[in-house]
């Protein structure tokens, strides 16, 4: 059974940073592609940022040069570090991966509120 299990939400200042990771069991982690999305209330869900099997990534303009997407393929875990942190970029955060025959899964969610 796939599972995807997010951490590192939480609240966190303007201008501040945080590391969500995202760590995958049954399946093998190494030749699926990755992703962040998030949803904020009345919103619908977005892409953050996505990384291939093979390391190559994307992002939503709203993120580039804030966060970076990175995976541990000996962990099986998908990184995204975001920094520069925007009271517009709270949203629940969800990990996402593709199997090379393209069936996805989601994770659970976790919080991020950026708020003074």
């Amino acid at each position: 059974q796939v599972q995807l299990v997010e951490s590192g939400g939480g609240l966190v200042q303007p201008g501040g940073s945080l590391r969500l990771s995202c760590a995958a069991s049954g399946s093998i982690f190494s030749i699926n592609a990755m992703g962040w999305y998030r949803q904020a209330p009345r919103k619908q869900r977005e892409l953050v940022a996505r990384i291939t099997s093979s390391g190559s990534t994307v992002y939503a303009d709203s993120v580039k040069g804030r966060f970076t997407i990175s995976r541990d393929n000996a962990k099986n875990t998908v990184y995204l570090q975001m920094n520069s942190l925007k009271p517009e970029d709270t949203a629940v955060y969800y990990c996402n991966m593709i199997n090379p025959q393209g069936r996805g899964w989601w994770g659970q969610g976790t919080q991020v509120t950026v708020s003074s």
